[in-house]
């Protein structure tokens, strides 16, 4: 799998980030960790080889495929 940077919206390195799958188009998401139970909670359909990560709005509407 070849990962292909499309944008971040952190300084020095730190995440939130978006990635393309190359050979996929798939979208990988870097972010924080959901950890809040009470949000966690709200999920449904989570199976246990899926995560949640918290990314900021502005992250999706910079550098999110628009097609």
């Amino acid at each position: 799998m070849t990962l292909r940077l499309l944008g971040t919206t952190s300084e020095n390195g730190n995440c939130p980030t978006l990635y393309e799958v190359v050979e996929t188009g798939d979208i990988v998401v870097q972010g924080d960790l959901l950890t809040d139970t009470r949000h966690l909670e709200q999920l449904r359909d989570v199976k246990v080889s899926e995560g949640c990560v918290v990314i900021p709005r502005e992250l999706l509407t910079r550098f999110a495929p628009k097609e």
